[in-house]
C-alpha cells in the first residue's frame, strides 16, 4: 500500500520541484535582463542549451521505439516551437524586464485557467456539470483567477496608473510599463497554455515524449535564431562570456525547457491532462514570495499574503477535481477490460456451440435412417 501511494505521489512531487526551477530561473533572468541582455538572444542561447542537453537522452534512449515522422507531426512540432519557444518565452521576458518576477508570477497564475477554457474548447476536458469533480475544478480556476487579480492589483504600480493616467509623472510612466508588460504576459500565458494542450494532442501520435521535446527545443532554436537577427541586427548582441549572461541561458535552457520539457511530457504520456500540469503554475509566485521575504528582505503585504491563500486553496481545488478524472478514467478502463475478456469468453462459447448441434443433428439423421431401413425390412 506504501509503495503504491508512493508512486501515486511522485507526479505531484515532480511538479512542485518543477516550480521551484521555474522560480530561480526568474530571478537570474531578471538580473541579467536587467543587466542590458536582449530577451532575444537569451530565449536563442536557452533554446541552445535545452536542445544540446536533451539531444544525446533522446537519441540513446529512444532509437528504436521512436514513430515514423510525417508531415503533420512536423508541422506540429514547428507550431509548438512557435508557440512555446517563441511566442511565449519572448514576451515572457519582456514583461518580465518590465517588472518583477513576483508581478510577472502574478499575472501567468492564470494559465490554469486558459487551459481548463481551452481543453474545454477542443474536447480534452470533460464537462459534465452535475459532477461534483468538475464543479471543483471551474470554482478552483475561479479562485486561482481571483488570486492572481489581487495579487496584480494590491500594492503594484498599475493601480497609480489606472488611478493616474493622465500625469506624466515618474509613477505614471512606471504603470505604464506595468500595463504593457501585463498584455505581454497575458499573451505569453495564452500562447503557453496553447502550448500545452498541442502537445498533448502531439504525443497521442508521436509518443516518445523525449525526441518530441528535443525536436520543439530544435526548432525553437532555429525560429528564435531568426528573430533574434531581425529584431537584433548588431553582432554585439550575441556576445557572452562567463558571466550572468551565460549562466542565466544555461540554467533556463536546462532547467525550465530541457527538464521541464521531459517532466511535462512524461506527465501527458502518463494520462495527465494539460490542466494537471499547468495547475501547478500558481506555486511559482508563493515560492517566489517566500524566498523573496526570507533570503531578499522584501516586505509581504496584506494583500499579496492573502492573494497566496486564495491561489493554494484554487490550486488544491483543482488537484481534487483532476484526480477524480484519474479515478473515473481507470475505473472506465477496467470495466471496457471485464467487458471485452466477457465478450471473447461468450464468443468462444458461441463458437463452441454450433458444434454440438452439428454433432446431434448427425446423430438424429443417422437415426432416422436406421429406423427408415428396418421398416423397408
Amino acid at each position: 500500500m506504501g509503495l503504491k501511494m508512493s508512486e501515486s505521489a511522485k507526479p505531484y512531487f515532480a511538479m512542485v520541484c518543477l516550480q521551484f526551477g521555474y522560480v530561480g530561473m526568474n530571478l537570474v533572468s531578471k538580473v541579467v535582463l536587467d543587466r542590458g541582455m536582449s530577451h532575444f538572444v537569451l530565449v536563442a542561447y536557452r533554446n541552445v542549451f535545452a536542445t544540446a542537453a536533451l539531444a544525446p537522452f533522446a537519441l540513446l534512449s529512444e532509437r528504436k521505439g521512436r514513430p515514423k515522422m510525417t508531415f503533420p507531426i512536423f508541422m506540429q512540432i514547428f507550431v509548438l516551437a512557435l508557440l512555446g519557444p517563441v511566442i511565449d518565452q519572448n514576451l515572457y521576458y519582456a514583461g518580465l524586464k518590465l517588472t518583477s518576477p513576483i508581478f510577472a508570477g502574478a499575472v501567468t497564475s492564470i494559465l490554469p485557467a486558459l487551459t481548463f477554457i481551452i481543453s474545454i474548447i477542443f474536447r480534452m476536458e470533460k464537462v459534465k456539470t452535475r459532477k461534483v469533480r468538475f464543479q471543483a475544478k471551474v470554482v478552483g480556476t475561479l479562485v486561482i483567477v481571483v488570486g492572481a487579480i489581487l495579487m496584480i492589483l494590491f500594492k503594484s504600480p498599475l493601480t497609480i496608473f489606472l488611478r493616474s493616467h493622465l500625469i506624466h509623472d515618474a509613477s505614471s510612466l512606471a504603470g505604464e510599463d506595468y500595463l504593457k508588460a501585463t498584455v505581454f504576459l497575458l499573451i505569453a500565458s495564452l500562447s503557453w497554455a496553447s502550448f500545452f494542450v498541442l502537445q498533448a494532442a502531439t504525443l497521442k501520435t508521436y509518443s516518445s515524449h523525449l525526441s518530441l521535446s528535443t525536436m520543439v527545443c530544435f526548432m525553437g532554436t532555429l525560429q528564435s535564431t531568426a528573430l533574434t537577427f531581425v529584431m537584433e541586427p548588431s553582432l554585439s548582441a550575441w556576445n557572452v562570456g562567463f558571466d550572468m549572461n551565460l549562466l542565466a541561458s544555461a540554467y533556463a535552457g536546462i532547467m525550465t525547457s530541457s527538464i521541464a520539457y521531459y517532466v511535462q511530457g512524461m506527465m501527458m504520456a502518463k494520462q495527465k491532462s494539460p490542466v494537471f500540469v499547468t495547475a501547478f503554475n500558481p506555486l511559482i509566485v508563493i515560492f517566489g514570495s517566500i524566498i523573496g521575504f526570507l533570503v531578499l528582505g522584501q516586505r509581504l503585504y496584506l494583500g499579496g499574503v492573502l492573494g497566496m491563500v486564495i491561489l493554494t486553496m484554487g490550486v488544491c481545488a483543482v488537484l481534487w477535481g483532476k484526480e477524480g478524472d484519474e479515478e473515473e478514467n481507470s475505473d472506465e478502463e477496467e470495466v471496457f477490460v471485464e467487458v471485452v475478456k466477457c465478450y471473447k469468453g461468450c464468443g468462444n462459447n458461441s463458437l463452441s456451440m454450433p458444434r454440438i448441434d452439428e454433432e446431434v443433428d448427425v446423430e438424429m439423421q443417422s437415426t432416422r435412417k436406421a429406423k427408415t431401413v428396418v421398416a423397408l425390412l
